[in-house]
């Protein structure tokens, strides 16, 4: 039994190393500013080092609005289409997300789209 679990394995990991059974994430340009708080191969790396730092900031010290905040990344990176990060499987965060076999948990909490007052 541990043998075909082991070859099955084995096998979705060259699958998927391959990219066959996943297709690659599809990455919208920001709907707004000039450029990310960090170069893309850094936010690539760190951006959850990034959103955990801010939010210990915020829940801690009450700071909020700063570089990385998960409502800056919001509002610039929703979809002109469905208007959120994680609504489709297109979105921003789910496309990059289930590229890599990640799960999102910061929309239990937090909301998806831009707050009211941000218009594209």
């Amino acid at each position: 039994m541990r043998r075909a679990v082991a070859t099955l394995l084995l096998a979705a990991g060259c699958l998927a190393a391959a990219g066959i059974g996943s297709a690659a994430p599809v990455i919208e340009r920001a709907t707004k500013g000039e450029r990310c708080v960090e170069d893309v191969a850094s936010m690539r790396r760190n951006h959850m080092r990034f959103l955990e730092h801010q939010r210990d900031a915020t829940v801690h010290g009450g700071i909020r609005g700063a570089k990385h905040s998960l409502k800056g990344c919001i509002d610039c990176h929703a979809s002109a289409r469905t208007g959120s990060v994680a609504q489709a499987p297109t979105d921003f965060c789910v496309s990059c997300h289930a590229y890599t076999a990640v799960r999102i948990d910061c929309f239990e909490c937090h909301a998806t789209k831009p707050s009211a007052g941000v218009m594209r």
